[in-house]
């Protein structure tokens, strides 16, 4: 088994993209960061609310921020080198190039369907040899045997992919926690496995 040095090693000079700083992203982003992972790319366009608070990397004195500078504030606590690179954009077919070319890893954290659908779509059609480690279905608690991760070709999905946010479905920190970390294991897996390091 390799060190913790030669994880780091290998990780330090490994790229991962992050589509979305909600949820998935932001926390995502975090645990990434903290096992090694020399750069991160973020793309976001909201501002952090209060109902985020619940569940996504952020701070109650950040309410109003723009998601991707709160996110690099608190990511710069966890690694003061400059590791990560935000965009404050939304993000849209014409862009998804522009932004995550040069990323070994694709993380989908998206709120929306259909702006999920978009992104992995698009990714599908004009990388179709990067991987691309999606989030589907982590609202609500409980049920964590449900919870999974799954593969058609370079495309992971990570979640029970059934669970839909809903009144009375929310997303819940520990849930949306698990996946969130699924998502930063199943990157770790491919970025080292790729690299032989087992």
């Amino acid at each position: 088994m390799p060190t913790f040095n030669q994880i780091r090693s290998v990780l330090s000079q490994k790229t991962v993209g992050i589509a979305g700083a909600g949820g998935l992203g932001s926390n995502c982003a975090a645990a990434l960061l903290r096992s090694g992972v020399g750069k991160l790319i973020i793309a976001d366009y909201d501002v952090v609310s209060e109902p985020n608070l619940n569940r996504q990397f952020y701070f109650r004195d950040q309410i109003g921020q723009k998601k991707v500078f709160a996110l690099a504030d608190n990511l710069a606590r966890i690694e003061p080198e400059d590791c990560v690179q935000v965009h404050d954009t939304k993000i849209t077919e014409d862009n998804i190039s522009l932004i995550y070319s040069t990323c070994d890893v694709v993380v989908e954290a998206f709120d929306e369907a259909s702006e999920k659908e978009m992104f992995i779509n698009y990714m599908l059609t004009h990388f179709p040899d990067k991987p691309l480690v999606a989030g589907s279905g982590m609202a609500g608690w409980g049920r964590l045997e449900l919870l999974k991760s799954d593969n058609s070709g370079n495309l992971y999905i990570c979640g029970d992919e059934e669970s839909e946010v809903s009144e009375n479905n929310p997303p819940l920190a520990p849930r949306v926690g698990i996946v969130s970390n699924m998502q930063a294991d199943k990157v770790l897996e491919l970025l080292l496995e790729r690299k032989k390091l087992h």
